[in-house]
């Protein structure tokens, strides 16, 4: 079964082959799969947790949010009635916080419209906030049972060379191509472990580029690429997104007594709903502006003592986004006073007054922050020599 100049048709895949090739796969799962806690649980609950933590990010830092998560909120209940702010503080430090707010909601949704119990089909699932065809796919077919099909990046790679598939698989035919093959391969007998199967192989054999351990492979008599030498080939790669210019952000480190302002960013967008120390983007390059003045003029705005800023930085750093560096100035702004609640003049009407507390400095990292911003807080327990450092580098 050599590559052929064009993909096969779906409507080609033969049954003694979809046949062979869930035997095989399940045969091989049934001895190779990692020993996974999201394994040992028929959950939806659980497992719809386990899929949202695992997408963009790898098993072995997913394992130990997994466990505080299910500690903290055991049930979809609990989950739904806890605070935002106590959700992303544990989510704090996986990144892509939208996945977060939208476990929040989708806990909500679960138990205001379904009376606290999951919806047992795929179709049923993608009404869920932040469910998409993946996660409802993987959701219905490993709690409930459901001949449901499952396309992750590790199956469409898989699928990629099986069928020797060359064309952009990010979206339009070849999207569509893969989910027609998964809807296809999916047996309607055990069609959970048959989708992790395909999740395990492409997790731990058919790996991108060189890694892949062909030879180890269940599938390889099978493989389209194997038999042609074209794996190294497949999938075919996509053309990567740009790294924007960066992006700089001034921050103002607003001191009362050592006790610091940290407040709430908006719920959407970047570090959506998280805390930080005060920050704003600035109004041109950090390299070519007085970042004091525009840390200043933030701290202004926060709070209404007098400031005294130290026109040195106290950090100047970046942190790598996927498709933006950060760069984060940061000033300390000192006040004299015990610390208030912010000002709101009339000449300040049109400011959005975020929510904010003031926190000693050990305290701050046991909120839910960013990794970038935990990179700025690093720097001014360094500047202010305290001994929390052990505190701050927590595992997240």
């Amino acid at each position: 079964m050599p590559c052929r100049s064009r993909s096969d048709p779906v409507n080609e895949i033969s049954a003694p082959r979809i046949r062979a090739i869930r035997h095989r796969l399940l045969a091989w799962f049934g001895g190779a799969k990692r020993d996974l806690p999201w394994r040992q649980t028929s959950d939806p609950y659980a497992i719809w947790l386990s899929e949202a933590m695992l997408q963009q990010t790898q098993v072995a830092t997913v394992i130990p949010y997994y466990h505080r998560f299910l500690q903290r909120f055991p049930t979809v209940r609990d989950l739904a009635a806890a605070d935002l702010d106590a959700v992303l503080e544990l989510w704090a430090g996986l990144g892509y916080y939208a996945r977060a707010r939208n476990l929040h909601r989708a806990a909500q949704a679960v138990v205001e419209q379904h009376a606290g119990r999951f919806p047992r089909t795929a179709d049923g699932l993608r009404g869920l906030p932040g469910v998409g065809d993946y996660t409802a796919g993987a959701i219905a077919s490993i709690a409930f049972g459901e001949r449901a099909a499952v396309v992750d990046g590790n199956v469409a790679r898989v699928f990629s060379r099986l069928f020797c598939i060359r064309e952009n698989l990010q979206g339009g035919p070849g999207r569509d191509r893969l989910w027609r093959i998964a809807e296809k391969l999916v047996p309607a007998d055990r069609p959970g472990d048959f989708n992790q199967a395909l999740m395990e192989l492409g997790a731990t054999v058919c790996l991108p580029k060189n890694g892949a351990m062909c030879l180890t492979c269940p599938l390889k008599s099978q493989c389209g690429a194997f038999a042609a030498g074209r794996v190294a080939d497949l999938p075919v790669k996509k053309i990567k997104t740009p790294v924007k210019d960066e992006l700089h952000v001034v921050a103002a480190i607003v001191d009362s007594r050592n006790r610091w302002l940290v407040i709430q960013r908006p719920t959407e967008g970047l570090w959506g709903g998280l805390w930080e120390l005060p920050t704003m983007v600035a109004k041109s390059s950090a390299a070519r502006i007085d970042t004091a003045s525009q840390a200043e003029m933030l701290a202004d705005r926060l709070v209404d003592r007098d400031i005294e800023i130290n026109s040195r930085p106290f950090c100047d750093i970046t942190h790598q986004l996927t498709h933006r560096t950060v760069r984060f100035v940061g000033h300390v702004c000192r006040m004299v006073g015990r610390p208030v609640s912010a000002r709101h003049s009339a000449k300040e009407s049109d400011v959005v007054i975020p929510k904010r507390r003031w926190l000693p400095i050990r305290e701050i990292n046991a909120i839910g922050i960013s990794t970038a911003m935990r990179k700025v807080l690093e720097s001014l327990v360094t500047i202010n020599g305290t001994h929390v450092r052990k505190r701050l580098s927590r595992s997240p």
